[in-house]
């Protein structure tokens, strides 16, 4: 059967309230990246011709956040059911499937979806294709119950099952699929007959068998449908993604010496043999290439580490930061902006900001760049072979020609000229005997303090 065209309705208009945040639940952050992205990014993998957002009154920073796909607003909390009616506006003449996500449950996976979408297809043509879980504990899930041909017959809220329903452990994990040409009627069909008020999109499985139509269960891994309504939750979750992201950069060639105590954020790019240590974490915006060690206690965020660099123990590298191939970032070392180049070496005690380090040249311990005059940002220039002194300081904006040395302790508030030595200190004085008769002062000041 050829493939039809696929839509995405993403549902993220829920205050969160047991989150106790300004913040919309689905910004919250996993991996460094709101979690309604990634349910947005699983929807993309399928290629859909569309994907609409459904938010909240106010919540103008959820449209943000999932532009440039359009979203519309669900102005009162009336149920599933409501909010994907608030969607239909968007699909005008779609024809084709349509897939019902949840942005608060950001583990799904793309061959999950994958799943739903060809059960769509399977026998009976099903009007609609529930994602269904078997959780070691089903506790109050709503319960998916089956019918003779395997169909799913109806789904039961736990508090409405009979003891035989509570007994199904096939759960209702939220997740659903649409024949788009039936989804109109299935939805004008759903009533709000219950307690809350509300319209309920699983009743569209009731409206379905009513009009003859067959309805279809996917089963999928517990860990994909996955929501948050909690900060622990979120914690879980988070636990379970780095997880993840773990067992990928192993499988793709990476070795990390203590899995457990490295964090990734969702974009993070390891290449092959790249040996991470313990307790290292991967803030949004890093790329490392192949061959790198990074050691323990280092902090990566926006940066790009070349081949066969060695970063850290205790590194910070900062957004805008290019560490060039073979060079070295040593413990208590922080770059924030910086172009660092192939086989250049800093390797203790320095901060090096809106800075620019030629190949070869040595950073000595205690160096820092004086980027920020209190307004403005400046850019110090270091050149290809520079050997910068222990305990310098360059107050930008200034450059250091090839081969240029620095005394250590100078302070360079002047370009210095290539291959020159800049030295900037107050000359050494000696004062012969000084120091015997300064301790003998102060014995004799000692003693009479202790007679009075």
């Amino acid at each position: 059967m050829p493939q039809r065209p696929l839509a995405c309705i993403i549902l993220a208009a829920g205050k969160g309230t047991r989150m106790k945040s300004a913040l919309p639940k689905v910004l919250h952050p996993l991996g460094g990246q709101p979690m309604v992205n990634h349910v947005v990014r699983a929807a993309q993998s399928l290629s859909p011709e569309k994907i609409v957002v459904v938010v909240g009154p106010g919540m103008d920073n959820v449209a943000t956040a999932v532009a440039p796909h359009p979203t519309v607003v669900q102005e009162q909390q009336l149920g599933t059911g409501d909010a994907v009616k608030a969607a239909l506006g968007q699909l005008a003449g779609f024809n084709g499937d349509v897939l019902v996500l949840y942005g608060d449950s950001p583990l799904i996976t793309p061959a999950t979806l994958s799943a739903m979408v060809a059960a769509r297809h399977g026998d009976g043509d099903p009007a609609v294709v529930v994602l269904g879980m078997r959780p070691a504990d089903p506790g109050a899930y709503g319960r998916l119950v089956l019918g003779a041909d395997g169909g799913l017959d109806r789904i039961v809220e736990f508090l409405d099952a009979t003891p035989d329903e509570r007994a199904v452990t096939l759960c209702n994990a939220g997740f659903m699929a649409f024949d788009g040409a039936r989804m109109g009627a299935l939805l004008s069909g759903i009533g709000n007959q219950n307690a809350k008020g509300e319209y309920y999109l699983t009743d569209a499985v009731v409206v379905a068998r009513a009009k003859g139509w067959t309805c279809a269960v996917v089963e999928g891994p517990t860990d994909d449908t996955a929501g948050v309504n909690s900060r622990a939750e979120l914690a879980g979750i988070e636990k379970i993604f780095q997880g993840r992201l773990r067992l990928a950069a192993m499988a793709n060639g990476a070795t990390l010496l203590d899995p457990d105590s490295v964090y990734f954020a969702a974009d993070t790019v390891l290449g092959r043999d790249v040996t991470v240590g313990q307790h290292v974490v991967f803030g949004p915006g890093v790329t490392v290439e192949d061959g790198v060690e990074i050691k323990p206690f280092s902090h990566l965020e926006g940066v790009i580490v070349r081949k066969s660099a060695i970063i850290g123990p205790y590194a910070r590298l900062r957004p805008g930061t290019d560490v060039g191939e073979g060079a070295h970032i040593g413990n208590f070392v922080e770059l924030k902006n910086t172009q660092f180049g192939k086989g250049a070496k800093a390797n203790h005690l320095t901060y090096l900001g809106d800075a620019d380090i030629g190949g070869g040249s040595n950073i000595g311990a205690g160096t820092i760049t004086c980027n920020y005059d209190g307004v403005l940002k400046h850019r110090t220039r270091i050149g290809e072979n520079v050997f910068i002194g222990t305990h310098s300081t360059l107050v930008a904006p200034v450059a250091v020609g090839d081969g240029a040395y620095t005394a250590a302790g100078t302070v360079v508030t002047r370009d210095v000229s290539p291959d020159a030595l800049a030295i900037s200190r107050a000359p050494q004085a000696e004062k012969a005997g000084w120091a015997s008769r300064y301790r003998a002062a102060k014995l004799a000041l000692k003693a009479k303090l202790t007679k009075m």
